[in-house]
């Protein structure tokens, strides 16, 4: 287990989020308000990178098919957007996976996290 700086709390204003490299690691950094979060940063999905999707207050969405995760636990809030028979055949295919997500601290303006 590591901690690591993935950068400084003036980086990312609030309702922002970045992909960031660590350790091997594709990791999704994003602050909300006063807190900052750390998940994988591929939808459990199809893989897309969830720094590209929409962050509103701790769910980001991929900007794929539409799963959504709240980075405060990981957990699935909707896996796929739509209804009908490709979503019910996409949903049969690739059951629904929380992500995995990291402690976050923050010390002296750095923002580190826990891999």
């Amino acid at each position: 287990m590591s901690i690591l700086e993935v950068g400084k709390t003036t980086e990312l204003k609030d309702g922002t989020m970045k992909g960031v490299f660590i350790e091997g690691h594709n990791v999704l950094i994003a602050r909300v308000k006063d807190s900052y979060y750390a998940a994988d940063n591929h939808c459990s999905h199809m893989g897309r990178k969830l720094s590209e999707g929409k962050l509103e207050g701790t769910v980001v969405t991929c900007p794929g098919h539409g799963s959504q995760f709240d980075l405060k636990d990981g957990k699935v809030v909707r896996w796929l957007k739509g209804s009908g028979a490709i979503s019910a055949i996409g949903k049969a295919l690739k059951s629904p996976r929380p992500l995995t997500v990291y402690k976050v601290k923050v010390e002296d303006a750095r923002v580190m996290v826990e891999i």
